[in-house]
């Protein structure tokens, strides 16, 4: 008999349609902030229509520009973090992982489903929370002496936790000294690059994801990057396979990754926005944890925030593990004052 895996699908933001069904609001009617892409997206320039009738060129240049890009020595290009996430098990040797308790939320079952011992784990931010059997990530403190490998997105979504450069090669020291391996997903770090790591891949114990979905807003692509040393980059390249990244998907993402004149303005409107979010939900809750791309509020009426909003037609991102709403950026003015105007309509009659 075949045994089959849980296939139960993870929550993820940009569910939209769920949301209009459920509410009876029209999907034009929405502002959708429940994601953490850039609205703003990098214009992509006309497709060659031969792009459309050749098989994807796996041996074209996208790789070499990202590395570059990156500053990473080498680059491999995969549909999306998503699919670096389930070929990862495949590539470490078995063992106990570490992996948030409020993070991204496909580690957790990519690696359960391999086999992997899934140890959750709280930053020192959140440590009145961490559910039993979790342990309190510090670096005031060693990794557990049991961890082989530890999974880390920087910034960290949607907690916004960031972890510098010179603490996460600390931990990595210490992994590679098991033979284990520290996950590094740079998703948001695009707009804070002072964090990345990507650069070091090629010491041993480092694997590094990066995405073009959210700082290029370009997540309809389904592009990503694995920056890791030789031997790893071949084993994941045999385990990809031929053409599974999109002909025009690669001559979009070429494009926006030469654009450094973009890059620079968009950076820096990011940062502006970001600082906006940040201070709009400022007056409606003491603490707000934010990044460029997303802001994050911890609440226990995390429920009755995406409620009140919801019925006005702004739909955001609520997390349960440990209760909280994620904001994504509004598109244009008429956004950002539907925004406040909502806010204030739940502060009364929501009472948050």
């Amino acid at each position: 008999m075949v045994q089959l895996v849980d296939a139960t699908p993870v929550p993820h933001g940009g569910n939209l349609g769920q949301a209009a069904e459920r509410y009876g609001i029209p999907r034009e009617n929405w502002i959708d902030l429940s994601t953490g892409i850039n609205p703003h997206g990098y214009p992509v320039p006309p497709i060659d229509p031969q792009a459309w009738i050749r098989l994807p060129d796996d041996r074209d240049d996208l790789e070499a520009i990202a590395a570059n890009h990156y500053g990473a020595p080498r680059a491999l290009a995969v549909a999306g973090t998503q699919a670096a996430i389930r070929m990862l098990p495949a590539v470490l040797p078995k063992g106990r992982i570490g992996v948030g308790l409020l993070t991204y939320g496909e580690y957790a079952p990519a690696f359960e489903r391999a086999g992997f011992t899934v140890a959750r784990f709280v930053t020192s931010q959140f440590a009145d929370l961490g559910a039993e059997g979790s342990f309190v990530l510090d670096p005031a403190r060693e990794l557990p002496a049991d961890l082989t490998h530890l999974v880390l997105v920087n910034p960290n979504n949607p907690g916004t936790e960031r972890y510098a450069p010179g603490q996460l090669m600390q931990w990595r020291e210490q992994l590679a000294a098991r033979g284990g391996t520290l996950i590094v997903d740079e998703a948001f770090v695009e707009s804070m690059p002072e964090f990345s790591v990507a650069g070091a891949v090629n010491r041993e114990g480092l694997i590094v994801l990066r995405s073009i979905g959210k700082f290029f807003g370009l997540a309809g692509a389904r592009v990503g990057f694995v920056l890791a040393c030789s031997e790893v980059d071949r084993a994941m390249r045999n385990l990809r396979g031929p053409w599974t990244v999109s002909g025009p998907a690669r001559l979009a993402v070429r494009a926006a990754l030469l654009d450094t004149g973009w890059q620079a303005e968009t950076r820096a409107r990011l940062i502006a926005s970001g600082a906006r979010l940040a201070d709009v939900l400022g007056r409606f809750h003491p603490t707000i944890w934010q990044t460029p791309l997303f802001s994050w509020v911890r609440d226990e009426q995390a429920g009755r925030w995406q409620e009140g909003l919801a019925r006005q037609g702004i739909w955001v991102r609520r997390f349960d593990v440990i209760p909280g709403v994620r904001f994504g950026l509004p598109g244009d003015e008429a956004a950002w004052a539907r925004l406040e105007a909502a806010l204030n309509v739940v502060k009364v009659e929501a009472g948050i």
